[in-house]
């Protein structure tokens, strides 16, 4: 697998791929809106450093009309962009019929929003028609894909080869079920979701003791998410070029301290990183 996160402190294509190599890292998230995209792409490409994916994060089913049509051409864009750099996937999550982006709403688990979703995916990705990037949605705690039975049910609805599933096996501990057995929460969504994965998003998750569910994202090492068991079944399971990524921390300092951590569990785990 090709294990990465956030790097700081590049100014051109040269400089972000050294600040990965000083990481260590040799998986990367593509930068936003750079002007010159195909030059990082080749100075990746040079120094062996995977562009894992290109984010999106709008909401391509907002209520709101034009809201919904910009959301939609954004998708587009950056499908197209991923596709010219080379990346893994496009990524962005389902979107929501609430007036959050990303919710919760009670109408995003229902059969009309996962019927929006299967038309607007397929609707981005012919019109792209990309031929080494795949349009992805993320798994959420509380929209589809929320598990890995909804998300074959969307991989079989949307009918493309180009569409897959970017897993965050976090974002689908949403509950206490879930989190006492997060090693074979993954075992289970990688072997049945496996083929259709495109890349994985590395956190960690604390269960509060207080009424009446609490369930927090925290730094890797500082909850009690089974890494080493996720790492194993991302090592065993899928390809070798897998990227598991880190996220959602508030400094470079922080992303530091997560990736030793994660290098010490797969270390102690037999898997390389």
């Amino acid at each position: 697998m090709r294990f990465g996160g956030p790097v700081f402190g590049w100014t051109d294509p040269h400089s972000w791929v050294a600040a990965h190599r000083d990481a260590g890292y040799s998986a990367a998230y593509f930068p936003g809106d750079v002007p010159n995209p195909a030059e990082f792409a080749a100075a990746a490409r040079e120094a062996d450093l995977l562009i894992a994916e290109v984010g999106i994060w709008n909401n391509p089913l907002s209520p709101d009309p034009q809201r919904r049509k910009e959301a939609v051409e954004k998708c587009k864009e950056r499908l197209v962009l991923a596709d010219l750099v080379g990346a893994r996937c496009c990524v962005n999550i389902a979107g929501s019929l609430g007036e959050r982006w990303d919710g919760p709403d009670p109408r995003d688990v229902t059969p009309e929003a996962f019927h929006a979703i299967v038309e607007t995916v397929r609707n981005v990705i012919d019109a792209v028609k990309p031929t080494r990037a795949k349009y992805s949605i993320e798994t959420m705690p509380y929209m589809v894909p929320d598990g890995w039975e909804s998300s074959l049910d969307l991989v079989k609805a949307i009918d493309r080869p180009a569409f897959g599933i970017h897993f965050d096996p976090v974002n689908i501990v949403n509950s206490p079920r879930r989190f006492f057995d997060t090693g074979g929460l993954v075992r289970e969504f990688v072997d049945k979701v496996g083929p259709h994965i495109t890349a994985v998003h590395l956190k960690d998750i604390v269960l509060e003791p207080r009424l009446t569910v609490h369930l927090q994202e925290v730094r890797p090492g500082l909850g009690r998410f089974d890494i080493a068991a996720c790492l194993r079944a991302i090592h065993d399971g899928l390809d070798a070029d897998m990227p598991v990524l880190i996220e959602h921390l508030p400094s470079e300092e922080e992303y530091k301290e997560a990736a030793a951590h994660v290098r010490m569990v797969a270390e102690q785990a037999g898997v390389p990183l």
